[in-house]
């Protein structure tokens, strides 16, 4: 059965026509690029499409705050916990449990996690090989930071790039590889851009990323 003639985990039902179009181009094409405001779902479909594939999926994001995880004090897993409440809503959205779907070890995916989330800055020297990679608030990638990745990621994955040119939380916005990113693929032939231009939060959210 295609996830458009299954409920999707209750989405189906209230998607705009926009939000249908990119989660068919995340099934059909090897990468997904989405420029798009917060509250827009962005994110909350990109892991119920990595879900519904039932294939691993890897969660990347960008600590803008501190530059490197390793200022802090903990494991890598506890420096990372901080960033994944994105992932973590998406998961509970579509009734998955955040304690047992995200795993950073074997043995977590051994039981049952289908989640791997980490910072990009562990992605160094990696092989990314069969999973749904989703690359959430890219535009707070620099471009050396989103080639990194790319270049880790072999043709049998899915990729997806989630993110908003309008909230760049770089010390220097203009760093920001996500523009180039979007430039340089959005006429591939294996690529598909989206833009998501209906807040579900409410006019309040939409008002105030309109400033």
């Amino acid at each position: 059965m295609g996830w458009k003639n299954s409920h999707f985990y209750g989405l189906r039902k209230n998607m705009t026509d926009e939000q249908i179009a990119y989660v068919d181009s995340i099934f059909k094409n090897r990468l997904t690029i989405t420029d798009s405001k917060a509250g827009t779902g962005k994110t909350t479909l990109a892991v119920a499409a990595a879900h519904f594939m039932q294939r691993p999926a890897l969660y990347l994001f960008n600590p803008v705050e501190e530059g490197k995880l390793g200022f802090r004090p903990g494991t890598q897993q506890e420096k990372e916990n901080d960033y994944l409440q994105p992932l973590r809503d998406a998961l509970i959205a579509i009734n998955e449990n955040p304690m047992r779907a995200i795993g950073n070890n074997l043995i977590a995916m051994k039981n049952g996690a289908w989640v791997e989330a980490k910072s990009h800055i562990f992605a160094r020297g990696t092989n990314i090989i069969d999973k749904t990679v989703i690359i959430d608030e890219a535009q707070n990638f620099t471009v050396p930071d989103l080639k990194k990745v790319l270049t880790r990621i072999h043709d049998n994955c899915k990729v997806i790039v989630i993110g908003h040119t309008g909230q760049i939380d770089l010390e220097k916005p203009e760093t920001s590889g996500f523009s180039h990113l979007i430039n340089h693929f959005k006429d591939k032939d294996y690529a598909s851009f989206h833009v998501l231009t209906k807040n579900f939060r409410g006019q309040l959210a939409q008002d105030a990323d309109e400033m």
